[in-house]
């Protein structure tokens, strides 16, 4: 019932920067929290960041990417970004959106729908 678009993805130097936004649309109303995940090639898909939809302040990261990683939202638009600073080459990734249906906000399973991806690629 909502649909999730990526972009923003692309490649980029270590040390560089990327924004990526998601767009959602339809039953929007209905959400949570909307969050953000990355799966690397032979790695499992790991939890990145997520944020509260209706107030757009309560926001959850990873550990490893407090500091770097940035996500916020746009309510003009019903727009999610992710403002992603010095990136790494481990940073390398498949990076999806997903919208939040109860439960955990770092487990995969919390997220009912999920957006198509865009690739960063982070070059050394």
């Amino acid at each position: 019932q909502v649909q999730l678009v990526e972009s923003g993805g692309g490649l980029v130097q270590a040390g560089g920067s990327l924004r990526l936004s998601c767009a959602a649309s339809g039953r929007t109303f209905s959400l949570y929290a909307m969050g953000w995940f990355r799966q690397a090639p032979g790695k499992e898909r790991e939890f990145v960041a997520a944020i509260d939809w209706w107030s757009g302040s309560g926001t959850h990261y990873a550990d490893s990417l407090k500091g770097r990683f940035t996500i916020s939202r746009d309510g003009t638009k019903n727009t999610v970004n992710l403002q992603m600073n010095s990136l790494k080459a481990e940073d390398t990734a498949v990076y999806y959106c997903a919208a939040h249906s109860g439960g955990n906000y770092y487990r995969e399973a919390s997220y009912g729908n999920w957006g198509q991806g865009t690739q960063v690629t982070v070059s050394s």
